[in-house]
């Protein structure tokens, strides 16, 4: 009894991996059968009648970046008596005495800048981006976060698709100026690369919702206003007001040629506290949105990629007990023959590992070309997916059972390409807090040491790569998590 219902449990968690694999499948089907529908802005503005935007920049202790993103935003080619600059200072550091020099240097050349510090940080980078709406009177508003190199002519390229009056928001893709730093920041390039080009051209293309991401996306002020404006009882503030505001009826666009660059995490705990945000902020707005959006007056391919969209982050709580599972499992199915792994097993496990491999190396192949290189990253992208369970997995649950945390911004340290080799962040300031996690994930590599010498000496060969996956995972993840705090 006990074994088949090891063996249930087992089967049906791998099952529903794999039933989120399937969409990652669809997806990327998605991708490639609407490749050809890209925007085209519906008109162009006439020099003298470009509309007003409002650039907001959120700070909050960012002394290494301050200067560099002001920099990047008064070489845009936009026209000076059009573009009015925010610097929205939540800071509790000397970033606000850096940026404030900054800021009146770049008043003395002719730009319109002020910066806003607020002593009060009430919903956090939502209650500070509200806060710097109700100052302003401009038609459109673009946010660049600390970390991020916009391009000069990022305004004029986006700008003209607002000869649309349907339209409300325009996102650009995220580049990547220090990819190639270690492999931290090589995989993080390829989840992201996968996340823009695939998930974000396929729901764009085919009608579907997607969401602003917080950065790199230029709005109509009147949408965000119509939508009910920046709220902060989710930690993504971004993918609720994408939601609201395409229940209301505002086209969204994503133009995969338009390219923001942006630092990459450096480090592994800036990087899961990233990780952790974004899960918990997505059960969040799931827990908020998604009720209203399955009852909503929208096609029922619409409320199916939201169920999938909002949902996907449950998929880490399910890796714990497929984890968990993995040992008892073994030691139960002594009497598993080839022809159940090959008609049980080996169906589910490439529905949960081919569906990925196939996702990353497309969004790879279609940016740089020569797929072989992310074939390579694949086994690391996944054991590093699977490495984060705990972490994305206690943000699932936060999220599921209310338990109110901050809003904790991403660590930047100002690391590119060009000074990779010299650049030593770890005498910087900036660390993640610590806790138990790391040790939990050190914890659970230990366990998988021992499940893979019991499938060896069970026999159960065919299964000693996939436990690698979590082994290598756990250990690279919780070592890291613990080495890099010293």
């Amino acid at each position: 009894m006990l074994e088949n219902v090891l063996i249930g449990l087992y089967l049906g968690i791998l099952g529903l991996l794999a039933f989120y694999g399937f969409h990652r499948t669809l997806l990327t089907f998605l991708f490639f059968k609407t490749k050809g529908n890209v925007p085209k802005p519906a008109g162009h503005f006439k020099e003298e009648e470009l509309p007003h935007i409002l650039v907001q920049l959120p700070l909050f202790n960012e002394r290494y970046v301050c200067e560099r993103l002001i920099d990047a935003v008064t070489k845009f080619n936009y026209p000076k008596d059009r573009m009015k600059i925010q610097v929205l200072d939540d800071s509790t550091d000397d970033t606000t005495e850096i940026a404030q020099a900054k800021v009146e240097e770049v008043a003395k050349d002719g730009f319109h800048i002020s910066l806003i510090h607020r002593e009060d940080r009430t919903g956090y980078k939502a209650g500070a981006l509200e806060n710097g709406l109700a100052l302003s009177t401009s038609e459109l508003v673009v946010v660049f976060d600390a970390d991020f190199i916009p391009p000069p002519n990022i305004l004029r390229d986006t700008v003209h698709f607002f000869t649309d009056a349907k339209v409300g928001m325009v996102q650009a893709r995220w580049g990547h100026i220090n990819r190639g730093y270690s492999l931290l920041t090589r995989i993080q390039s390829l989840m992201l690369d996968g996340h823009f080009v695939i998930e974000h051209g396929a729901r764009h293309r085919s009608g579907r919702f997607f969401n602003f991401n917080g950065t790199a996306g230029i709005w109509r002020i009147s949408t965000i206003h119509d939508a009910g404006g920046w709220q902060h009882d989710t930690l993504t503030e971004d993918m609720d007001l994408s939601y609201r505001a395409q229940l209301k009826g505002w086209q969204f666009l994503y133009v995969d040629d338009i390219i923001a660059p942006a630092e990459i995490p450096v480090e592994m705990a800036s990087f899961k506290s990233q990780q952790h945000r974004w899960a918990k902020g997505s059960i969040q707005v799931c827990k908020k949105m998604l009720p209203t959006i399955l009852k909503a007056d929208v096609p029922f391919k619409v409320k199916m990629e939201a169920f999938f969209h909002l949902t996907n982050n449950f998929a880490y709580v399910l890796m714990i007990f497929l984890a968990l599972l993995l040992l008892p499992n073994l030691l139960v199915r002594t009497e598993h023959g080839w022809r159940e792994v090959i008609l049980i097993d080996l169906p589910l496990f490439l529905g949960t590992t081919g569906s990925i491999g196939m996702f990353y190396i497309t969004a790879h192949k279609e940016l740089y070309g020569r797929p072989w290189r992310a074939l390579a990253k694949v086994p690391l992208l996944m054991s590093l997916g699977i490495g984060l369970s705990i972490n994305n997995a206690k943000a699932v649950l936060e999220g599921v059972f209310g338990h109110d945390t901050p809003f904790v911004r991403t660590a930047k340290h100002g690391v590119g390409e060009i000074n990779s080799k010299t650049d030593n962040w770890r005498k910087k300031k900036y660390r993640a807090r610590k806790g138990l996690v790391p040790a939990i994930e050190l914890l659970f590599a230990a366990y998988f040491v021992a499940t893979i010498i019991v499938a060896y000496q069970g026999g159960h060969f065919i299964s000693i790569p996939f436990l690698l996956l979590f082994l290598v995972g756990y250990l690279y993840v919780g070592v890291f998590s613990l080495y890099q705090r010293r």
